[in-house]
């Protein structure tokens, strides 16, 4: 014991020397603190005489390691940049955002999103002619669960990438192709299984109503959900990857821009390979039945080769094992939207609900997707999954507190439900611009549509909040879980109140059909 405190000192007993820590074990580096950890474990509980002084508590000190492995905003505060050890067991937010940089940051990708999604929206609106579509009703069904893989997949890796990106888990060449090789590999699995899961709940669902079974059909639904689900999977998780390495080279939240362009053309991509798929194969159903079953094996058969990646990636292990419950759910959700898209759209009378159908899911399934990755992130700072902490409650929120309290989630919060009415309103103006749609944008229709879409916003932030911290106490890492289920709600809560809006129109007499016939 030679000088200050703040260096390191060390004690002898049996020959073994011990630092004493100024900070946390958290902060060192893997070889350090697997070293100390060593040289503690070698110690019997009864042997005295030895001192380890840790200073600082963990969550403090864990803050302040990961803080500085985040990436700096231009935007930000300097007011909490005080690291002393006097603050209370509340983790610091990720990034010490303002509601406008939040705002700021958010608005660009909301609006590329919500313009894929309009794309997708007069996409939808003019492949529902098409003789797939018609004599093969099942195809609707599927659009919601495969439209939900961006939920379902694509955002979940983003919201799971920007945590990785966040704590620093993402800086060195071989941990970024570590994570980039297991994660591609695990998305391609969920996405062969999911997409042949949908294939057979459209089947279901539409053999349920009718009674009316086609083995071709089947086989045919099989081969383009899978299909298509591989494909754009595969694009949309490359993108993904170099929209996250490049946001943190920009300066830029992960959390805040990952999500919303995994879907800006995510819907647009997803939608044009199911038609373009489904309508080559129905034409080569009638001469060339072999080609539909060749096809879904083809994929099938590179399955094992995408599961042997994931399993020997430490990262992907555990999902692959334990995450096939929310986006199997999460599409079984979808499929009851799609069951109400496809009974609806059926109708001459609501044909146009076809064009604004991937805009409000879309819409709010981003903004939930936002919410509930920037939730995670503000929990991975306090620790790991399942310890508790006063920042991660079981019990239901209340509204308000989920929405007009003073910590940054209900800032985002408050952020993302004002960008709804603003946002709807460009990407209606835009659809009638480009006369899209079957229907007028009447007056009375906005105010309806809103309705709709603010009440869909509403609820999903609101179960968010409880979800996000229900799973983090229950020892579930909400990345993984979290974002399935809400973005599969979105579009089952969006798909029913815009069918509901359009019956309520029709029978209060709005029942123009005429633009874009």
């Amino acid at each position: 014991m030679t000088s200050k405190q703040e260096q390191k000192e060390v004690h002898h007993t049996n020959g073994v020397v011990l630092p004493i820590v100024s900070g946390s074990i958290d902060c060192l580096s893997s070889p350090d603190r697997e070293h100390l950890v060593e040289s503690l474990e070698f110690l019997e509980p009864e042997e005295v005489g030895v001192e380890v002084v840790v200073i600082e508590s963990r969550a403090n000190a864990k803050g302040v390691c990961e803080e500085d492995a985040l990436l700096e905003n231009g935007s930000q505060t300097t007011e909490s940049d005080d690291t002393s050890t006097d603050r209370g067991p509340e983790p610091s937010s990720p990034l010490k955002e303002t509601s406008f940089s939040i705002g700021l940051q958010v608005l660009f990708p909301f609006l590329l999103a919500g313009f894929g999604t309009v794309a997708a929206g007069m996409v939808l609106d003019m492949v529902q002619h098409w003789d797939v579509f018609k004599y093969v009703g099942e195809v609707f069904i599927l659009v919601p669960a495969l439209l939900g893989l961006k939920g379902n997949l694509e955002m979940t890796l983003a919201s799971r990438l920007s945590t990785a990106a966040n704590i620093g888990q993402m800086d060195t060449p071989k941990e970024l192709w570590r994570m980039i090789t297991g994660n591609m590999a695990l998305i391609q699995v969920q996405a062969t299984v999911v997409g042949f899961l949908a294939s057979i709940a459209a089947v279901v669902f539409g053999w349920i109503p009718d009674g009316h079974f086609s083995i071709g059909h089947a086989i045919l639904l099989c081969a383009s959900s899978v299909a298509t689900a591989f494909i754009a999977s595969l694009v949309l998780g490359m993108i993904m990857i170099g929209v996250i390495i490049g946001s943190r080279k920009m300066g830029i939240n992960p959390d805040n821009v990952a999500t919303p362009i995994a879907a800006s053309l995510g819907d647009l991509i997803t939608l044009a390979l199911l038609s373009g798929i489904s309508w080559g194969l129905y034409i080569e159903l009638e001469d060339k039945a072999y080609v539909n079953p060749l096809v879904f094996a083809f994929f099938v058969a590179l399955l094992p080769l995408w599961i042997i990646i994931a399993k020997r990636n430490p990262a992907t292990r555990e999902v692959l094992y334990s995450g096939w419950e929310p986006v199997i759910i999460a599409m079984a959700i979808s499929s009851v939207g799609g069951l109400i898209l496809g009974k609806t759209v059926s109708d001459p009378n609501f044909a146009g609900m076809a064009v604004f159908t991937p805009v409000i899911n879309g819409v709010g399934g981003n903004l939930v997707a936002v919410q509930a990755s920037r939730i995670s992130t503000y929990l991975h700072m306090s620790g790991m999954p399942g310890e508790t902490s006063e920042v991660a409650p079981r019990k239901c929120p209340s509204p308000c507190r989920t929405f007009f309290s003073s910590d940054v989630n209900s800032q985002s919060a408050r952020v993302l439900f004002l960008l709804v009415v603003p946002g709807h309103l460009v990407f209606l103006y835009t659809i009638s611009s480009m006369r899209g749609g079957h229907t007028t944008l009447t007056l009375i229709f906005i105010v309806f549509y809103m309705t709709a879409a603010l009440l869909q916003v509403f609820i999903l932030l609101y179960i968010a909040d409880w979800m996000v911290h229900w799973m983090w106490g229950r020892g579930l890492d909400p990345d993984n879980f979290s974002i399935p289920y809400l973005t599969a709600l979105g579009d089952l809560l969006g798909t029913g109140f815009l069918a509901l809006s359009f019956h309520i129109l029709w029978l209060i007499g709005d029942r123009d059909t005429d633009v874009g016939d």
